[in-house]
């Protein structure tokens, strides 16, 4: 089945093509079928793939399509790499996609016909773009499907583009990702100039004769895009401001798309990471960083929806701290997790919204258990998932990255858990706030309040089985031997040198000591949010240390101060004084002159022949005199 593997970005790009096209006569009911068919065909053909590949004589697959670039001795084909960690992606991009292309054929059903159409049509490009990232068998590749979900991040999040609001956050994101993406390219360019390709295969073969400065500069550059992608300190403003767009865009961004793709570089390119030490640091030191940044933020935050950003931003920094300490599979591994349980609690929050009539403030919600059941409970596994309560998924993936990170560096595994038990507390803030307590809404609100249809909890319970179940794909070795299924999978990729896969990094009675330390405290931290927020929830507006927190430690308006506003007086010095004094003078001065001259010279012709004649006279003897001076 590999060989058809050009497929799986093809039935997307057909229903991007299609909506797209003819958005003004498809009706809405055949554009949402459209849009979600598509992507389902995607994901069947890439669970047959999947079985293909899970084979034990299976060997990576390159498949090229034609020569996309050729020059001189450079050669970069337009081709797809088939192997373990492409396949994985695959599944969670197309798979959590449907149910997010179902989710919005419900939840956007108020949009008109044209508009319905487009915002499928959005939805997949934005879907092609990502699987376009995954497959690309070399950088450039990559690239383009990089760059492309960057364009449907900016589609999506100014959807509702007559809201200025929301579209400044729309350019927010497209602008810092093109910051991120600057240092990517010259990565590309730079790996290019040095091994003659751009392939995966060819330069992770050669990397280890060029010099670690090299390695440490290229990785270095790689990294600096994937901070831009997946919002690492200090390019994660734009992800909170990125839930302008609908809620299931938000959904999948968060979860099945765009803020993964960072992750998926480096896990591509961790032969590279693996011959420099520094960029490794660097990684774990900022994930870490940034993982404790975010979870403090969404401790105050009280739109639903802004919590959950942070909540993002927080777990991709989990992620980054996997990959920085070696441990690819653990990271690969909480990016599936965190793909069931981030877009299940999203599509939770949008069925709260919708049945809020639009209100996102916590604060005015409340009881909502009685009157979203399903929604509720989903909403709750979610929480015990995210906030690592074993069995449930996020538990497992979680405590890998922390028990690699443990025998990198204790205090990266002590700073982790207190993150984690930050995560803990604000999710069950979120959650106490929102589903227990009293209705703190208005009176017709509460009136209107119910279930939400069937497009929309049918992803909810698929989502919930997944949060609650993935995790027993890691199960570490301490519980059984050869438990870790995804270690197992990922094997090839990573040469074996995996927790999961070729033991723990720990010996056993210490890894014991660390899950138990994590699980327990998390667990202290979920009782004590439950019972606070749901006896005598904050209403409030925070003071002291807690202003802090709710302005995000006010680093908008730091960069608001150190680079926007300078940027914008350079940019209107350079409007007022160099552009309209300098630049128009010198235009303007020069048709004016042109002007005068013309004004001047057409006094020369009077009409009269006797002056006509003297110039003429005039003109002979200057010629004559230049002759005369020529000759000597």
């Amino acid at each position: 089945m590999s060989k058809f593997i050009f497929l799986v970005p093809l039935f997307p790009l057909i229903g991007f093509l299609i909506n797209g096209l003819f958005r003004k006569w498809i009706p809405k009911s055949l554009s949402g079928l459209i849009g979600s068919a598509t992507v389902l065909a995607s994901f069947v053909l890439s669970l047959l793939i999947f079985f293909e590949v899970k084979e034990e004589n299976f060997h990576p697959v390159i498949i090229s399509l034609f020569e996309f670039i050729h020059a001189g001795k450079l050669s970069i084909p337009f081709s797809f790499l088939v192997d373990p960690l492409s396949v994985l992606f695959l599944l969670i991009i197309t798979g959590v996609g449907f149910l997010i292309h179902v989710y919005s054929t419900s939840y956007m059903h108020e949009e008109n016909a044209a508009a319905y159409a487009k915002y499928f049509c959005y939805l997949n490009l934005f879907v092609f773009s990502m699987l376009l990232l995954v497959l690309g068998s070399n950088y450039v590749i990559l690239f383009i499907g990089w760059e492309g979900v960057g364009l449907c991040s900016y589609l999506l999040i100014g959807y509702w583009f007559k809201n200025q609001e929301y579209s400044s956050a729309a350019k927010k994101a497209f602008v810092m990702n093109r910051i991120g993406d600057f240092g990517f390219l010259i990565a590309v360019f730079a790996l290019i100039n040095q091994f003659g390709t751009a392939s995966f295969g060819e330069i992770f073969q050669h990397a280890p004769k060029a010099t670690t400065g090299f390695i440490t500069m290229v990785t270095l550059l790689l990294f600096v895009g994937a901070t831009g992608k997946s919002a690492q300190i200090p390019l994660y403003t734009w992800l909170p401001d990125a839930m302008a767009g609908p809620t299931p865009v938000s959904a999948l961004i968060h979860a099945a798309t765009m803020v993964t793709a960072g992750i998926y570089m480096i896990a591509r390119s961790h032969v590279l990471y693996d011959l420099a030490p520094v960029s490794q640091t660097v990684v774990a030191i900022t994930g870490l960083a940034t993982a404790i940044l975010a979870a403090s933020i969404a401790i105050k935050q009280n739109d639903i929806k802004k919590v959950l950003a942070y909540s993002t931003v927080s777990q991709l920094g989990y992620m980054f701290l996997g990959l920085g300490v070696g441990a690819y599979t653990g990271a690969v591994f909480h990016v599936m997790t965190h793909a069931f349980f981030k877009a299940l609690l999203f599509l939770g929050a949008g069925s709260v919204i919708h049945a809020m009539g639009g209100e996102q403030d916590i604060r005015k919600m409340g009881a909502l258990r009685k009157y979203l059941p399903i929604t509720h409970i989903t909403f709750l596994l979610a929480c015990l998932a995210i906030a690592g309560v074993p069995p449930f998924s996020g538990f497992f993936s979680k405590d890998e990255i922390l028990a690699a990170a443990y025998e990198k560096n204790p205090l990266y595994y002590i700073i982790g858990v207190a993150g984690a038990m930050m995560t803990a507390f604000y999710m069950f803030r979120l959650y106490a706030t929102t589903f227990l307590g009293r209705f703190r809404g208005t009176a017709d609100q509460e009136h209107h309040l119910h279930e939400s249809p069937a497009p929309i909890t049918f992803p909810l319970i698929v989502l919930a089985i997944l949060a609650v179940l993935g995790g027993f794909l890691g199960i570490p070795e301490i519980f059984a031997k050869n438990a870790h299924l995804l270690g197992h999978f990922l094997q090839p990729v990573f040469a074996g040198r995996e927790s999961g896969a070729a033991g723990h990094p720990v010996d056993v009675s210490t890894e014991w000591m660390l899950m138990g330390v994590s699980a327990g405290l998390v667990i202290i931290m979920v009782i004590f949010a439950w019972m606070r927020f749901s006896r005598k929830p904050e209403l409030g507006e925070p003071a002291g240390f807690g202003k802090w927190l709710a302005n995000k430690w006010y680093v908008d308006e730091l960069y608001q101060t150190i680079i926007v506003r300078p940027l914008n007086a350079f940019a209107d010095f350079l409007n007022k004084v160099v552009e309209k004094n300098i630049i128009d003078g010198m235009v303007n001065g020069a048709g004016r002159l042109v002007q005068y001259g013309s004004r001047q010279f057409r006094y020369l012709q009077s009409g009269q022949v006797g002056g006509y004649v003297l110039l003429m006279v005039l003109g002979i003897v200057i010629l004559f005199v230049v002759q005369l001076f020529l000759r000597k």
